[in-house]
Formats: structure tokens, sequence, C-alpha cells
């Protein structure tokens, strides 16, 4: 016969794992360590297992427990995502979404599919431009939410996610390794750009810029050409395109570029749609694994 999970139970399992100890998770629930216990017990009773063992003075889990835990996690996840998303007001109105090009077709479709689920009635506009001038725009007002991509965080900004920088290119290409190094750069206004030309002038490695716009449509049709090779990040290079590194980048005296942060800036002001939408932000990060989109 089936029953149903107690969260309360899965969440006190949870904590004393996380606590190390019924004590010490009693206080962060708010309990008597009796009634800590007595939750723990409840719960074993329930899937009919034991889930810790004692260790001297101490607890550790039992096999049982090391199943339970990663799914008591995903359980727990699930319950906050779902009460938070009913509990939500039905925002009305419009935010305006600032992002740069770079990052703006790895992360974001998914973004905005879930919030327009959870807010049908608000509208997002997107505002594409390099990060830059989406953070220039966010303090005069021209966008209410910011994701960008720098070096470093500012003022009211927050971490999402560090990736790298890499060299791409043409599978089976020879750009990487001709000299001059023909190399796709964005616009001035770029800040991949400095850190590339920065790097390669470092390196000694005569260069010249075969496109200059931050646009990736242009960017990527001189890189399927074998024209040119281009700086950009890890998470968002497509897998119809190679990464030099190792041995490949050694070869082509192709410099290690650095990492890069990806942004997130959701202002005190905001309006509380424009919250929401970055609360779906940061919900896309934490449950997202670091892998290469496919397109």
């Amino acid at each position: 016969m089936r029953g149903d999970l107690d969260m309360a139970l899965v969440r006190a399992f949870l904590t004393v794992v996380e606590a190390g100890g019924v004590t010490r998770a009693a206080a962060a629930l708010g309990l008597s360590q009796a009634a800590a216990s007595q939750q723990i017990k409840r719960l074993e009773e329930v899937l009919d297992c034991r889930l810790f063992e004692r260790q001297g003075r101490g607890l550790v889990l039992a096999p049982a427990g090391e199943r339970l835990l990663a799914q008591a996690r995903r359980l727990v996840a699930l319950n906050d995502e779902v009460l938070t998303s009913m509990r939500a007001p039905p925002f009305e109105g419009e935010v305006r979404f600032g992002v740069p090009y770079d990052i703006i077709g790895s992360f974001v479709p998914a973004i905005l599919r879930g919030f327009a689920k959870a807010q049908p009635r608000v509208r997002v506009s997107l505002v594409c431009e390099d990060s830059r001038v989406v953070r220039e725009q966010l303090k005069s007002g021209g966008v209410d939410l910011a994701m960008t991509t720098e070096t470093e965080c500012g003022r009211h900004g927050e971490t999402l996610r560090t990736d790298r920088l890499v060299w791409v290119g043409a599978p089976g290409g020879d750009a990487h390794l001709k000299d001059p190094l023909p190399v796709s750069l964005g616009a001035p206004t770029c800040l991949f750009r400095p850190v590339a030309i920065e790097a390669l002038g470092a390196a000694g490695r005569d260069w010249r810029a075969v496109c200059e716009v931050s646009r990736l449509e242009p960017v990527y049709a001189v890189l399927e050409a074998g024209l040119a090779v281009a700086p950009l990040l890890r998470s968002s290079v497509p897998g119809r395109f190679e990464i030099f590194e190792g041995k490949a980048a050694r070869e082509a005296r192709l410099p290690a570029l650095p990492e890069f942060r990806i942004n997130l800036y959701a202002p005190p002001a905001a309006s509380p749609a424009a919250r929401d939408l970055a609360d779906h932000v940061r919900a896309s990060f934490s449950g997202r694994p670091e892998k290469r989109p496919n397109n």
C-alpha cells in the first residue's frame, strides 16, 4: 500500500545530516532533542529501514540513509519550489531584461519559458547589448534587471557562475595555426575584446581582426567558414565548434584566457515582477549542469 512522505520528517532527516547530530539539528528546527529524534524514528518507520547508525557518541548515515540523501534533497527543493511558485502573486506589467549577446542563446530561453508559465501576465522585453552597455542601461533605468559577463562583480550584483574564456574555431580548420592569427573580436564595448588582445600581446602572438561585432550570427559564420578563431565562454560554445586547449592551444601559441563571471544585477528598488524574474534566473543556474549547448 502506497503512502505519502511527510516533508517535515524528510526535512528533519536532512537537518540532522547537515548539522552532524540530533542536538544541533533540533536547535535549527526549533524542536526539543526528543521531538527531533522522534521525527527521525517516524521516518524510519515509514521507510521501514534504519537511516542512521551510532558511531561513538555521534551518528553516521546507514546504507539506507546514504541512498535516501540525494532523493531527500531533491524532494525538499521541489517542495520549496512549488510553494514559492504557488504563493507568488500574479504580477502584471513589463520587465526589461538586459542580457549580453554571448550568453543569451545558452541560458535565457529556459529562464523565459519558466517565467512565462509562472507569470503569464508579465511581458518580458529583452534588451541585447554588450555587458558594459547593459550595466549602463541598468543605471539609467533603461532595463530593470541585468545579466552580465564580467571579470568582477559590481555593486548590487551576485555571481551565478564562473566560466573560462576559451579560443574557439571550426573543427578541422587551420585558422588557429595561421600567423598573424585571424581573430573575430567583439565591438569596442565587448569586455572579451581587451582581455583577448592583452593576452595575445603578452604571448607575443601577432594577430589581425577579421570580424569586429558582438552579435553572434556573424561571429559564428566566420568561425564556420574557418576564417578565424574567437574568444567565447566555454559554456556558451555550440557543440559544432572546437575548443582549442591543451596541446592544440600550445601548438597554435594560443594564450590562456582568464575566467569571467556570469553576474545578475537586481537593484533593491526593482519591481516585484523583476524580483520574481531574478528568482527564476537564480533557480535556473542553481539546477543547471555546466555543459555546452548542442546547437
